[in-house]
């Protein structure tokens, strides 16, 4: 990606436009979407980024959120026509907040406690305190009826910090990961704290219909809120909050176009050989994470080697896996165990020729990514939950030619979307091992005709409908 210096924005429009302004349109996240460079600053990769630059640039849009280094004071500057708004952290705020109540509490109880939340009150302390943060920078800038939309789980609170001091901004908030059933999410001790701050928004987004209603159902639990359904009542005033279902999607058209450069599929070829031209390439692609299913696709794949329903040398499973919260020990751990199972079945299986499982430790640019979607005859997304899961995504846009096949956990949002990948119960070893089989041996007619169908779902509900569908919707709310 090239690489662009930091430069102070023209003070041109009457609102916006300039670091010291106020603004229409505020995006609240915790990362800013720009990472450090040699020479200044780039954009981040990332579906969220691309959805809304183009809305920011045409609708005097300004980005708040965290540079990505601690104890870092930068002052506001202008990138690529979006002015953006750092928030300073310290070391010891990104342990407690970032790392402690945002990634040890709340991201494993969301994701149905498949491993086990942590409740400190330190880290409960921090998390109000960042959050609060965050709301006084989106205070500073915001325009008079401004709208305001904060994204995801490290800021529930800013909702209602928001609501209160300025009750004519316009806000939506978007929660990427799962909203759990009010019986897991019963177990944080701060439960009704979290909700009222979601509550403060006009429009809270969810991945799934069951997200939203997961959320409705403990608001009215665990707060005084009423009303029925999708309908929120909050407060004697009777505000009204909706909880809606928005599934986000990727840029569908950019990866469609690198999976037909010449380079790529080159490079696609190259992969392909360098395994030994393998009859099938199983390919898995995540962030390693224990709600991933990495373990269990593994399980499977060592079965099925043991079993002898498939063979090294015909088969080859790559596995990318992204490195993720390595200061956390649960991600230590984790990390140990799949670099344990891997090397387990290579030592058992492995031939001079040929290695069963390709383990990838690495982070790969998008170009290489398509490269290897394009390579892969079999996708495996065995998540144990998800909001979404984009990968899937990604594998059906670059697969332009209508070739390969999904294997996609029911259990991830993409499910919802995908109804002609080949769906699995990833807890389900005997019927994941099937499917897999299923996947290698399914005739190719039947499978250009499942990935045509998963390709028009995507090239039509893509990541920019998906955020103008959340924007429009939000207008109608606090208009209606």
């Amino acid at each position: 990606m090239a690489q662009h210096t930091e430069r102070t924005a023209p003070e041109t429009k009457a609102h916006g436009g300039r670091t010291g302004g106020s603004y229409d349109f505020l995006v609240v996240a915790n990362r800013l979407p720009v990472d450090r460079a040699e020479a200044g600053w780039k954009r981040s990769p990332g579906g969220l980024v691309t959805a809304l630059a183009p809305i920011m640039e045409k609708s005097d849009g300004a980005w708040v959120g965290w540079v990505g280094c601690p104890d870092e004071e930068v002052e506001p500057f202008e990138h690529e026509g979006m002015t953006l708004i750092p928030v300073g952290l310290s070391a010891s705020e990104i342990e407690l907040y970032y790392e402690g109540f945002s990634n040890a509490t709340l991201w494993p109880l969301y994701h149905d406690v498949i491993a086990p939340p942590e409740f400190h009150r330190a880290w409960w302390d921090a998390y109000r305190r960042v959050n609060e943060r965050f709301a006084v920078a989106v205070l500073a800038r915001a325009a008079e009826g401004a709208t305001v939309w904060i994204q995801d789980y490290q800021l529930q609170l800013v909702p209602a910090i928001l609501r209160e001091r300025r009750p004519d901004l316009k806000i939506g908030f978007f929660n990427h990961i799962p909203f759990p059933p009010p019986e897991i999410f019963s177990q944080l001790p701060w439960r009704r704290q979290v909700l009222e701050g979601l509550l403060g928004a006009d429009l809270v987004g969810f991945q799934r219909s069951n997200d939203a209603r997961n959320f409705a159902r403990s608001a009215r639990r665990y707060t005084s809120a009423g009303g029925n359904g999708a309908h929120i009542l909050v407060g004697p005033e009777q505000r009204s909050v909706r909880a809606e279902a928005f599934p986000i999607s990727i840029d569908t058209q950019r990866i469609s176009d690198l999976a037909r450069r010449p380079e790529i599929q080159e490079r696609a070829r190259q992969i392909r050989h360098d395994l030994g031209d393998p009859k099938t390439i199983m390919l898995g692609v995540d962030r390693l994470d224990y709600t991933k299913g990495i373990s269990h696709r593994l399980k499977a794949f060592e079965e099925l080697l043991t079993e002898e329903r498939i063979q090294v040398g015909e088969v080859t499973f790559i596995q990318v896996a992204s490195p993720s919260r390595e200061r956390v020990e649960h991600y230590r751990h984790l990390r140990e165990e799949i670099e344990g199972t891997v090397g387990r079945i290579n030592g058992a299986f492995d031939t001079l020729q040929h290695t069963a499982v390709r383990y990838l430790h690495h982070n790969y640019p998008v170009e290489e990514m398509v490269a290897l979607y394009l390579a892969a005859d079999v996708m495996l997304v065995t998540a144990l939950r998800d909001g979404m899961n984009l990968v899937a995504k990604e594998y059906v846009a670059a697969r332009f030619n209508g070739t390969g096949a999904l294997v996609l956990s029911e259990f991830a949002g993409a499910s919802d979307q995908l109804k002609q990948a080949l769906l699995v119960n990833p807890h389900d070893i005997a019927g994941l091992k099937d499917t897999i089989v299923a996947a290698i041996e399914m005739p190719r007619g039947t499978a250009s005709r499942r990935m045509k169908a998963m390709r028009r779902q995507i090239i039509v509900h893509n990541v920019e409908e998906w955020s103008a569908t959340f924007l429009n919707r939000l207008a109608e709310v606090t208009h209606g």
